[in-house]
């Protein structure tokens, strides 16, 4: 499967699936004028994965600084699809990034945590 790259811009996210690795990040700001034209192909790419290389161990990284409501549905929408991928027999671990003195990137990623029962969950705290 070929890797999905995408650029930050000032309104979306870095994307790097590195399918091949088994290697996916997100990072930047997360508020596109149309969040289903952005992440729609992304998800379709990530879910038609999880279909052809059941099994691998997949390493997720989110490192957000900000997104907004609409990106918020999607990213639970992503950790529903990484959760049943676990729940199927990938092995899936997530790192949730986030500054050491945003308190709100780490609350947020509290609860995303809570919302999974097969994927392993891990906070990582960058220090400023």
């Amino acid at each position: 499967m070929e890797n999905l790259k995408i650029e930050a811009t000032d309104r979306s996210p870095e994307i790097d699936f590195d399918f091949a690795s088994h290697q996916f990040l997100v990072k930047g700001e997360s508020y596109p004028e149309d969040v289903t034209a952005f992440y729609g192909p992304v998800i379709e790419k990530l879910e038609a994965y999880f279909e052809e290389a059941p099994g691998d161990a997949v390493e997720f990284t989110f490192e957000l600084i900000y997104f907004n409501s609409s990106s918020a549905k999607i990213l639970m929408h992503l950790f529903d699809t990484l959760d049943e991928a676990a729940e199927n027999g990938t092995t899936v671990t997530i790192n949730w990034v986030y500054d050491e003195e945003d308190d709100t990137m780490e609350e947020l990623g509290e609860e995303f945590a809570e919302d999974l029962e097969h994927a392993t969950f891990v906070m990582k705290k960058l220090e400023s």
